[in-house]
């Protein structure tokens, strides 16, 4: 007897534990053998006018259906973590909040179909980070708008239908393929399901992506219904999407006049491209990291053109890569890249020396942007070189010593001059006036000319003793030609010098003069420059092309005029023709006629005796023979054709 009042207690702990259900609600429970399971709730009593609030906590799918529910509060659900399916079907509901599906983290599945919902919350989807399907069938929805695009990324089964929208965003189809850029894949599990039926669709530019989808044999987007049809304008209606041609709708094209810009260090770039398409399609910059450009202009010269300019000023090399010019309008979207690459490196300016000026002076310039943009069509893509930096070091003129004074006709630096070593850009250089004399026992020795071209030359040295700072001048001129002279101003700690504006071919002497230094005793060296042959190598290669071209034409125009002469000998012997057109024929027509034949044959008598085919003849043969069967005795001229 204890016995079974043990049991009765434990039997209604049992049964007190259970989760409590709604009373007007149907909870059931799908168990499985290992003794897990999940629960589902169906609430679809006609008087129940509000969301129930005592749920299961484990409840996986509840549908509330045919009921008088007319809204939907704020945080109805904030407490069913584990709810995966929510169907609200049928009902009265014509509100919906904005938190209204709060922490439903892993819903996979929610349907609103058959209520009257006007305005949809669509930003309340991102508290649904996993849904992957949503029904809004049969409401009363008249607008999709733009922001809603970023909570349907993930959405691949959407349901519109029976509403009354008559459009949709045209970038509502750039999520999608084809259009999202993503390849076309075939696997059924990767397909978009669209119910977008029984809505009065105005089928303009548009919705101009969502006709084109109709049209596609193979795309990931499927329609539940494919005879979609338009309702408007006046021409389109009741015409299927399918067989819809729209009228001035085209898409963007883009074009640029380069693809590959390489431009020198520090200059001035200007990157153009014009786009065409209807409406006027806009225009927008965008470099291969994804971040916008915003130095743009960009102007319509008329309905469907466009073009667009992008400056950079003071390229440097953070500035090379790809800028995507990206064209867009209803109908579609296109774009076209530019390649921007950087070479050399920035260029430095020395004036020639003042002589018996004992001053030191620094100047830095800067970058010079163009003055104005041009704005005409045909340009397309320009790249300004600019100077970019400018430094002048000028010291204490060189001290006389025979044959090595600079004159004052020295002649100024050739336009080449400036090119230095990046390392040493921006380097400023100051000879102050107080400066303590060299020991005339110290200066430099190992003089050294390291790579000579046509034009220029690197001079070598080491400082024997000498302050790092200590001013050095170096002098050189061509071989013997002392009264034409240049000088380059510098130090003893930078080791080595430019030396450019010389000529090809030539033997040049060049001296390092110290401050200080006792007279006669500059080390010099002399060198010579390389000499040009590229313009003895161009024309060699210009004969060679000139030779082959010659050998390979000559003989085209000689074989062109025996054709033109042959064609002339045939047209002045008309008769030629007509014996060889004889001589070819394999099948001669007679005519049986009355009348007499004339001796020269008409043209399209001379036609009929082309070469036939065998299948031609018998053909021709067979129904000369049921001709002449039928054809009666006459004694018109009518003829007949045998074989």
């Amino acid at each position: 007897m204890r016995r079974l009042l043990y049991v009765h207690v434990f039997l209604c702990c049992l049964s007190m534990a259970r989760p409590f259900c709604p009373s007007q609600c149907t909870c059931v429970f799908h168990g499985r053998t290992d003794g897990t399971g999940t629960r589902s709730v169906l609430c679809n009593d006609p008087d129940m006018s509000d969301i129930p609030v005592n749920v299961p906590v484990d409840t996986v799918k509840l549908r509330i259906e045919k009921t008088t529910v007319r809204q939907i509060p704020t945080e109805a659900f904030y407490y069913l973590v584990e709810l995966r399916y929510l169907w609200i079907t049928y009902n009265s509901i014509t509100t919906v909040d904005t938190g209204s599906f709060y922490n439903l983290k892993v819903l996979h599945e929610l349907r609103l179909d058959g209520n009257m919902i006007s305005l949809f919350p669509w930003e309340s989807l991102k508290e649904m980070p996993l849904l992957r399907t949503l029904d809004l069938h049969n409401n009363r929805l008249n607008n999709v708008p733009n922001e809603a695009i970023p909570y349907l990324l993930n959405i691949t089964y959407l349901d519109l239908s029976s509403n009354k929208l008559a459009t949709l965003p045209s970038d509502l189809m750039d999520i999608w393929p084809p259009f999202n850029g993503a390849p076309i894949s075939t696997n059924a599990s990767q397909k978009i399901v669209l119910g977008l039926q029984d809505n009065p669709w105005f089928c303009d530019c548009k919705i101009s992506k969502l006709i084109e989808i109709s049209k596609m044999s193979n795309t990931p987007v499927v329609f539940m219904d494919l005879f979609l049809t338009c309702s408007g304008p006046e021409n389109l209606a009741g015409v299927l999407f399918q067989r819809a041609e729209l009228d001035n709708c085209v898409k963007p094209s883009v074009m640029t006049s380069a693809t590959k810009i390489t431009s020198p260090l520090g200059s001035n770039v200007l990157l153009r491209c014009d786009a065409t398409g209807f409406p006027t399609p806009t225009l927008s910059w965008v470099k291969s990291d994804g971040s916008p450009i915003n130095n743009t202009v960009q102007e319509s010269p008329g309905e469907g053109i466009r073009w667009s300019i992008m400056s950079l000023h003071g390229i440097l090399y953070k500035d090379a890569g790809n800028y995507s010019c990206k064209a867009k309008n209803v109908a579609g979207n296109a774009e076209a890249t530019i390649s921007v690459s950087v070479a050399g490196t920035m260029s430095t300016t020395v004036p020639p020396l003042r002589p018996n000026i004992e001053t030191a002076q620094t100047s830095q310039g800067t970058f010079v942007p163009p003055t104005g943009i041009p704005n005409s069509p045909n340009v397309m893509s320009t790249a300004f070189p600019i100077t970019t930096t400018t430094t002048t070091t000028t010291i204490s003129a060189v001290p006389k010593k025979p044959k090595t004074t600079p004159s004052n006709s020295l002649q100024k630096s050739s336009s080449k001059q400036g090119k230095i070593q990046q390392g040493a850009n921006g380097r400023k250089l100051a000879a102050d006036e107080k400066s303590k004399k060299s020991d005339p026992s110290k200066s430099v020795k190992d003089l050294n000319i390291v790579e000579e071209t046509t034009d220029s030359a690197v001079l070598l040295w080491k400082a024997d003793g000498l302050p790092s700072d200590a001013p050095l001048t170096v002098v050189y001129s061509p071989y013997g030609e002392d009264d034409i002279k240049r000088t380059v101003e510098t130090n003893a700690g930078s080791g080595k010098v430019l030396l450019e504006g010389l000529s090809s071919g030539m033997r040049y002497s060049v001296c390092l003069v110290g401050k200080g230094t006792a007279s006669g005793k500059d080390p010099c060296i002399d060198f010579y420059t390389l000499d040009n042959i590229e313009d003895g190598g161009q024309n060699q290669l210009f004969m060679i092309i000139s030779g082959i071209a010659c050998a390979l034409v000559l003989p085209l125009i000689a074989l062109l005029l025996y054709k033109i002469l042959a064609l002339y000998c045939k047209a002045r012997n008309p008769s030629l023709d007509a014996e060889e057109l004889e001589k070819e024929s394999y099948v001669k027509f007679e005519t049986i006629s009355m009348k007499q034949r004339t001796l020269n044959p008409h043209p399209t008598e001379l036609w009929a005796r082309r070469q036939t085919h065998e299948s031609e003849r018998m053909l021709l043969c067979s129904r000369s023979s049921i001709d002449s069967q039928m054809t009666y005795k006459s004694d018109s001229s009518r003829s007949e054709y045998l074989c």
